[in-house]
């Protein structure tokens, strides 16, 4: 797949030769292809990305273990099997709505799409930056306009900062929304159904997320107290960024559809266990299956060598909600439980002037019915959750990764800003015991980008997988 994207410019020339010439009627909705791949762009990456989510980034957040074919559970990050493979996937979607976006700046007709895939844009390349760090960006999508196949890396400092990076394309994509005044509507959104406020209120939600993952770097703290005081984020569960799975094929849950036989080998961590039992959580029950042979929720250590004599039904395995249920299920981009937690950080951190604890209660309560749980009665006043500033942080993030199972690779991604929750280390470690701070560039770049490629890997010592990325200061 990554040729693909290297050969972005002869794909978009061969799509859209004299497509200005042919597409110039503004008061008509002549934006089919537009459409169909803007819902290509949430769809596609969404199913492609819940699955790498679940696969993958479940075993570097230690949501599960994996019992076999597990290299990577064991920290062998250059050595995908069933998932482990962000790159492709998220190249593609960076691709596809790159194409949407040009037709909407060259084309009347499509000029509605600006706003939305600017903050699509945003929240692709905010993803391809957490994970591998300095990576392809401003030539690698720039389309038709430079013929480049050979795209330059870029300083995830420049990435996040620079002009068409990722907070610059979040503050343009509110102006294009609140500057257009045409009459079609947008198509294809499965996400908010064409709602253009709905989709500034999202990126109003990806700016505050953006800029607390740069705090460490950066003073952001005017700008969030100027996002939070206008309250344009997103507040409430009907206004989440996300969109439904189907009960079944084939737009059901991708990982439902997996056989068996690789179902079975992912189960409750070891991690897991301790967190969700630490603070009587019953969200447990959601996303995961009792122990068979036990009718307890039994995690195991990450990463043990696939040799290791196990009983599989000794420990929990992933829920229904996950393969029997999946119509209960959504893909994640952006909540309201997300976003007051970030809050409460911000308030905690004295970045914004609020209550971290009523932000993080908030936060906690929406969580839950996102994830269709009652909220016990004393879960946030008596119990091990109830807010304590000693460690308001560590509360934080803990919350956000409980209710962040399954969303690509945030729950690690979080972990390397924060620290939080605590990981335990893995059983057989092909990393010398040490825990990935970034995914390595994948092999393909050697042979597709070389000269490009040899600098990055200079900067990231051969690229390895445990040299942080800017915004990772601790």
């Amino acid at each position: 797949m990554n040729k693909l994207r290297y050969l972005l410019p002869l794909i978009l020339l061969g799509c859209t030769q004299d497509f200005e010439e042919i597409n110039t009627n503004g008061n008509a909705p002549s934006t089919v292809q537009n459409e169909l791949l803007f819902r290509q762009v949430l769809y596609g990456y969404g199913d492609a990305m819940s699955y790498e989510g679940f696969v993958a980034g479940n075993l570097l957040s230690q949501h599960f273990a994996m019992i076999d074919f597990n290299l990577l559970d064991r920290h062998a990050l250059s050595s995908p099997q069933e998932g482990g493979n962000p790159w492709d996937v998220l190249y593609v979607a960076l691709r596809d709505n790159e194409t949407v976006l040009q037709q909407s700046r060259n084309n009347p007709a499509a000029a509605v799409y600006e706003g939305p895939a600017l903050v699509m844009k945003a929240y692709q390349a905010m993803r391809l930056t957490d994970i591998f760090g300095d990576v392809p960006y401003f030539e690698a999508v720039s389309g038709r306009t430079t013929g480049i196949v050979t795209p330059a890396y870029d300083r995830q400092e420049d990435i996040y900062l620079a002009e068409g990076g990722i907070l610059d394309n979040l503050e343009s994509a509110v102006a294009a929304i609140e500057n257009y005044a045409g009459a079609i509507p947008l198509g294809g959104d499965i996400v908010f159904n064409g709602d253009l406020t709905a989709w500034r209120r999202f990126a109003n939600s990806l700016r505050i997320k953006a800029l607390l993952r740069i705090s460490g770097r950066r003073d952001v703290g005017a700008e969030l107290q100027s996002l939070y005081a206008a309250g344009d984020y997103i507040q409430s569960p009907e206004q989440n960024a996300t969109f439904d799975f189907a009960a079944g094929p084939p737009n059901s849950f991708a990982f439902a559809t997996a056989r068996v036989g690789i179902f079975n080998v992912f189960l409750m961590s070891l991690t897991a266990e301790g967190i969700f039992a630490g603070l009587g959580d019953p969200r447990v029950s959601v996303l995961y299956r009792p122990a068979a042979n036990t009718g307890e929720y039994r995690g195991i250590i990450n990463g043990i060598d696939a040799a290791t004599a196990i009983v599989p039904d000794d420990y929990a395995r992933p829920g229904t909600i996950w393969r029997e249920r999946t119509g209960d299920l959504d893909f994640n981009y952006m909540t309201a439980w997300e976003t007051r937690l970030l809050l409460a950080e911000a308030a905690y951190r004295g970045l914004i002037e609020a209550d971290a604890r009523e932000l993080y209660d908030a936060g906690v309560a929406l969580a839950f019915a996102y994830w269709q749980t009652e909220l016990p009665d004393d879960y946030l006043t008596s119990g091990p959750a109830a807010w304590d500033a000693s460690r308001g942080l560590e509360q934080i993030i803990t919350q956000k990764w409980i209710a962040g199972i399954g969303d690509a690779y945030e729950g690690w991604i979080e972990w390397r800003r924060t620290g939080y929750p605590a990981l335990l280390p893995v059983a057989a470690s092909l990393n010398d015991g040490r825990y990935p701070v970034r995914f390595p560039y994948p092999a393909d770049e050697q042979a597709l980008n070389f000269q490009n490629y040899r600098g990055a890997a200079e900067a990231t010592d051969g690229n390895s997988v445990n040299v942080p990325v800017w915004w990772d200061v601790d």
